[in-house]
């Protein structure tokens, strides 16, 4: 059955914020008090589920959401420094002209997360943005419910393993990007639907083109 919705993740899939995020996590660590991430760290944090790299790094959970409003600070603070990947604007707009509903759900702002899309943030119906107590698959079916289709006509695409989670908690379709902040094999691990090699793949998959 072909996709009537899409629904992106932004950081790592549609933005390149992991040079960013490598940069800046250890003056997070410092202010909040976890552990800092050495160069070694690095690989094997690619290859642990979001509930391991919190337990590897020591965070306390209760507070997650100062981290989450500080983060999106610096990353307003950062906006030149983080662009979309090449081919991303093109991408989305083959998937807009194929009448795919496109939306974006994200922790970040939602004025961070257009103005790091720029113009392609014209071509999003639904925009789902900051953190949620409820979690991702919260944030996935609330958008469905705004675009009103039928979930099995939807498909969340991110660089994550919590992304995979929560698009089958939601009973979605999910796909999974390898240029992102997961390993490639850890997310294959989770036989995702689709595993994208390429940005182009995404509308070639999608709309066959």
């Amino acid at each position: 059955m072909p996709y009537s919705l899409v629904i992106f993740d932004l950081d790592g899939t549609l933005a390149d914020s992991f040079p960013w995020f490598l940069r800046t996590i250890n003056d997070v660590a410092d202010r909040f008090g976890f552990r800092r991430v050495a160069d070694e760290d690095i690989e094997p944090l690619r290859h642990a589920s979001s509930r391991d790299i919190l337990t590897r790094l020591e965070v306390p959970l209760w507070k997650l959401p100062a981290i989450a409003r500080h983060a999106r600070r610096l990353k307003a603070e950062a906006a030149a420094e983080i662009s979309l990947f090449a081919g991303v604007e093109t991408m989305l707009r083959t998937l807009a002209e194929n009448g795919v509903q496109l939306a974006l759900v994200t922790s970040d702002s939602e004025a961070n997360a257009r103005e790091k899309l720029g113009p392609a943030a014209a071509l999003f119906s639904h925009f789902d943005c900051s953190a949620s107590l409820f979690g991702k698959a919260a944030k996935f079916r609330r958008v469905i419910r705004c675009a009103g289709v039928d979930p099995a006509q939807v498909i969340a695409i991110g660089d994550e393993v919590r992304d995979i989670e929560a698009a089958r908690a939601a009973g979605i379709a999910c796909g999974a990007v390898c240029w992102g902040y997961a390993a490639p094999a850890a997310l294959r691990a989770l036989a995702p639907d689709h595993m994208f090699g390429h940005i182009r793949d995404i509308a070639e998959t999608l709309c066959g083109t």
